[in-house]
């Protein structure tokens, strides 16, 4: 049994110690506190949080009924029992009607003080109790509320990634209409689908409609970013570990493989897998079940995968960058997504994306000149979707109800500078004077285009141009890039 913890104020030195006696004798597991004044006890009450407190109500100074007063106000939980002596009713009276819980009257039956103090004690223990439960309760209830919200937000943004999805999947464009019917092929079947095509072309969106039109559209969604986790992780993160099984690992942790169960698991450019993890991808998906690290059993899975890649997989698995088992395994279902630049809906879009951004900016945009849809019309693209959609953005800050080509300033219109002029920009110079000049000019539009591509992730744009981040960093320095320009501004 826990010790209990009584104070006892009284300014009569012979029951002050007296009681504490009686106490000891027979409340064994009652610690007991003693105060000659209110003052002295306040400050112990301040300190501790006592489980019972006995008090005489005539006291020099602050008397039991204005201490009282005190108790309630700062633990008003805690029980407390008051000392009378006899004839004082009316002081009584005052006490109960001020919170006391029980009266002691002079002289004092030991056996009743007992029963009455060990009665508090328990009450107070009880009080605790119900309150810890209904802390927990209320913690319980806001987590659940909190998991709630966020599963809301999920839900919403799924349906808005679809939504968004079959905005640009159904429109005009054959080409896109054929991609839509390869969509409702193999959305509901139990095939691997392989989604191809460059950065910006939109193989997430498509992988989500696929997943929304299947079977398994009320299950989990998860998206996994082959490129962007280090080879020395990648393993635990799609396969899980438990605890101990590495340097750090104090719990166990349920892998992407795991945590799509039921649903679908999208590995996107799974291009840059390393090799090892290949060969444990393949025997996943051929057993239909993952060995976390660290474990001594496999566990069962059932997530239908998709992947995707912006560089084709066969010539990979040709030149021995990927296994050919594991580019068959994938295969099973392929869809390759044109790059913008060779769609006949350009303008399609990006009236959509104006709409769209009109909506969620807040600008009054009405249309784009047909100045600038011929920009838009030449531009090779070479950021596809996602581009287009970025410069929109950008374009509709700038327009006040018209987009110009001057608002479509981030595509280089001028298309000389892409060529090596026919002479030399000083008389003087060399061949290879000539050649590093227009080795650097491309250099500069090669790192705007990457940043533009990826609205200004240095991180994303490394591995676009397939360079390291400080590489990219530096060149970004010696060329005077401000990335932030390239940013996609927040919604208003």
């Amino acid at each position: 049994m826990s010790q209990s913890r009584v104070l006892i104020i009284d300014h009569d030195l012979a029951l002050l110690e007296g009681l504490p006696g009686t106490l000891g004798l027979r409340m064994s597991d009652v610690t007991v506190d003693t105060a000659d004044s209110a003052t002295a006890a306040l400050d112990r009450i301040a300190a501790y949080d006592y489980d019972a407190i006995v008090t005489d109500i005539k006291m020099p100074g602050m008397d039991g009924l204005a201490l009282l007063a005190e108790i309630r106000e700062r633990r008003p939980d805690t029980p407390t029992l008051m000392i009378t002596g006899h004839g004082e009713q009316e002081l009584v009276l005052q006490a109960l009607r001020g919170g006391a819980y029980d009266f002691i009257q002079k002289p004092i039956d030991r056996e009743y003080f007992v029963a009455s103090l060990r009665q508090a004690i328990d009450k107070r223990a009880l009080s605790r109790k119900v309150r810890e439960q209904r802390r927990g309760l209320e913690w319980r209830v806001n987590e659940l509320e909190a998991i709630v919200e966020e599963r809301t937000r999920k839900l919403r943004e799924t349906q808005s990634v679809s939504e968004n999805a079959f905005k640009w999947l159904i429109n005009p464009s054959g080409q896109m209409q054929k991609i839509l019917e390869q969509i409702k092929q193999v959305a509901d079947t139990p095939l691997t689908v392989l989604v191809e095509g460059e950065t910006g072309t939109g193989k997430d969106l498509v992988s989500r409609v696929i997943h929304q039109l299947s079977a398994r559209h009320k299950k989990p969604f998860i998206a996994v970013d082959c490129g962007a986790i280090p080879d020395t992780l990648i393993e635990s993160e799609l396969f899980g570990y438990e605890k101990g099984a590495f340097t750090g690992a104090f719990q166990r942790k349920a892998g992407q493989f795991q945590l799509a169960e039921g649903g679908t698991l999208f590995l996107d450019e799974i291009a840059n897998l390393p090799l090892p993890t290949q060969v444990k991808l393949l025997r996943a998906l051929q057993e239909r079940q993952v060995q976390p690290l660290g474990g001594n059993h496999p566990v069962q899975v059932d997530a239908r995968i998709i992947a995707a890649s912006n560089v084709p997989i066969e010539g990979e698995a040709r030149s021995g960058r990927f296994r050919l088992d594991l580019y068959y395994r994938l295969n099973e279902f392929s869809i390759t997504l044109p790059p913008l630049r060779h769609r006949d809906d350009i303008l399609c879009l990006a009236n959509k994306f104006l709409q769209d951004a009109g909506i969620e900016l807040d600008r009054p945009c009405r249309r784009i000149s047909e100045a600038a849809e011929q920009v838009l019309l030449r531009y090779h693209w070479p950021g596809n979707v996602r581009e287009l959609r970025n410069i929109i953005r950008r374009a509709i800050l700038l327009a006040s109800d018209v987009i110009e080509p001057e608002h479509l300033s981030v595509i280089p219109v001028d298309r000389s500078r892409d060529t090596i002029p026919s002479e030399p920009a000083s008389a003087g110079s060399s061949l290879r004077e000539v050649s590093a000049a227009a080795a650097a000019r491309a250099e500069d539009q090669a790192i705007q285009w990457a940043l533009q591509t990826t609205g200004g992730n240095k991180s994303q744009a490394a591995r676009l141009l397939r360079t390291d981040y400080k590489t990219l960093h530096l060149k970004i320095k010696h060329y005077g890039i401000d990335a932030r320009q390239f940013r996609e501004l927040p919604a208003a």
